[in-house]
């Protein structure tokens, strides 16, 4: 096979791994975007929403497509309600301190971690996808004068990796139509503009908190449902998402949900080719590399600190 055909290939694979970065990432970029809060256990909730997806499929068995449907529907709900409780019990005692806020999340970090081990075990277990055909692609190059298609040997996907792009793209635009065309959205936004004045005008700003905070951790948990059909749930699973993440918010925009596309995009695209080709240790290092780039050169990131 030509070398064009591949790297077609691991830019399909990449952008599986993109899709779900992007709904990782935007939770993330919401809770800070709104409520100025650094929630390193973020990667914690993604790997909540994996153990969680995959003991509702195993709970609810049968075809493996009502399992998974159970768990997409399930899961994220089950993640969003335990992070608002976090955020009502704690974030809200401690006062949205940045600094004490930073330490209470490296705890919740650890508890969620422990506790998953516990009770789930040291184990990756997989979640059997509710489809999974396999699809041959074509190739299109152009040869002898004209465009010539053909299927070469090996270069198919899955069905299913093809709707976690499409799934993704969906909850991405209920996200920003959340924001932009709500009222709750505008809620969002008139406290994450000026906190004091939404006070004054009676918006009951600890609730918007409370639901910015479960929305980031269910975005989260989503894209650990999606993916875990591919990977395998797992308790440590949470760093690499987590690590990523960051790295997406980053160099996208701290509280820019545009930026935090484009940038998630811009990784998990260049993740996924050069893990593909070379390592994924070398992705990461890439990455890293970016960031200080970005922080560097345009330390507000592609799009800046601008209102989601």
């Amino acid at each position: 096979m030509d070398f064009g055909p591949y790297l077609f290939l691991a830019t399909l694979e990449g952008a599986v791994g993109a899709a779900v970065l992007a709904l990782t990432a935007v939770g993330l970029s919401l809770v800070f975007g709104v409520m100025r809060v650094v929630n390193v256990a973020h990667g914690e909730f993604f790997m909540l929403g994996a153990v969680l997806a995959w003991w509702v499929a195993t709970t609810v068995g049968g075809h493996p497509a009502l399992g998974f449907g159970v768990a997409l529907l399930v899961a994220p709900v089950l993640v969003a309600g335990i992070a608002a409780a976090v955020d009502m019990t704690v974030l809200k005692r401690i006062e949205y301190d940045p600094e004490r806020t930073i330490v209470a999340t490296i705890g919740l970090l650890y508890i969620l971690q422990q506790v998953t081990l516990m009770t789930y075990g040291p184990d990756a277990r997989p979640v059997e996808p509710p489809f999974n055909a396999r699809l041959a692609l074509p190739w299109v190059e152009w040869a002898e004068g004209g465009l010539r298609m053909y299927w070469p040997w090996g270069l198919s996907t899955t069905s299913y990796k093809l709707a976690v792009i499409g799934a993704a793209v969906v909850v991405l635009l209920g996200v920003w139509a959340l924001m932009a065309r709500t009222r709750i959205g505008l809620l969002m936004r008139a406290t994450q503009l000026d906190r004091e004045m939404a006070l004054a005008f009676g918006i009951p700003v600890e609730r918007i908190y409370a639901l910015v905070f479960g929305l980031g951790a269910g975005l989260a948990a989503l894209g650990a449902v999606l993916v875990v059909p591919i990977q395998q749930a797992h308790y440590l699973m949470g760093a690499d998402p987590l690590l990523l993440s960051f790295i997406v918010v980053i160099i996208g925009g701290l509280g820019s949900l545009p930026g935090t596309v484009l940038a998630a995009v811009l990784i998990g695209l260049s993740d996924g080719i050069i893990s593909v080709f070379f390592s994924p240790t070398l992705a990461k290092i890439l990455a890293t590399l970016l960031v200080a780039l970005v922080l560097v050169f345009r330390p507000r990131g592609l799009f800046g600190a601008q209102a989601v």
